[in-house]
């Protein structure tokens, strides 16, 4: 219970790091942070030290935990890398799908554009992980699986429902890759999925721009 309460505050405070709310050479102090997460110190702490090993943050004598840079680049690297694992996966899955698997698929493409007709981006990301993960598992591949979701931890659940355009062209991606996975086209699958993941990389890089987060003035560096 305790390393799941560590990994929730990792998510929260990566999602400060990338989209600017604390900047490049902050302090994070322990204690302010447990105090506004309303734990103790120690997943705190915890949370901290796997940010470290990921490079969101460093340790300095003295100082502790401080933010590390994060550029413009960076976040691009990896959706690109997250491109590439997603494509193989979405290709893999092609030629594994069965009736009931695109049944799902259907199912979480049609709640995608159900939510995004209410207005509701908080589930409009989930229906898009669930869909993600649907072909992921039908990939048969754990292993790249596993690479996919510790890729995709870089980037912070819930920022994608502020990013103007997004939700348009999550539908249109989305029937774009079930089209071809429901033809069986592996390479087909493997491309749409790829495109996919770098435009919503480029979206989010374009959003954290406008904000600012990259001048030297902004909310991050």
């Amino acid at each position: 219970m305790r390393l799941q309460l560590a990994d929730e505050v990792a998510a929260r405070i990566r999602e400060l790091i990338v989209d600017g709310r604390v900047r490049p050479g902050e302090h994070l102090r322990l204690e302010r942070l447990a105090a506004e997460f309303r734990i103790s110190v120690t997943p705190v702490r915890e949370a901290l030290k796997s940010l470290r090993a990921e490079g969101f943050v460093v340790l300095e004598p003295r100082r502790g935990f401080v933010v590390a840079p994060l550029s413009k680049q960076d976040v691009t690297d990896l959706f690109w890398v997250q491109a590439g694992i997603a494509a193989e996966l979405a290709a893999r899955a092609a030629a594994a799908l069965d009736d009931a698997a695109l049944g799902d698929l259907d199912a979480f493409h049609h709640a995608l554009e159900q939510a995004r007709t209410v207005h509701r981006p908080d589930l409009m990301e989930q229906h898009n992980r669930d869909f993600h993960r649907r072909i992921n598992v039908a990939a048969a591949s754990p292993k790249l699986a596993w690479s996919m979701g510790t890729a995709a931890r870089y980037v912070p659940r819930g920022m994608f429902g502020d990013v103007p355009d997004w939700p348009r062209l999550a539908v249109r991606d989305h029937r774009r890759v079930l089209d071809a996975l429901r033809a069986g086209d592996g390479p087909g699958a493997g491309a749409e999925m790829r495109a996919h993941v770098l435009r919503a990389g480029e979206l989010l890089v374009a959003h954290l721009e406008r904000r600012g987060r990259w001048r030297p003035d902004g909310p991050g560096r």
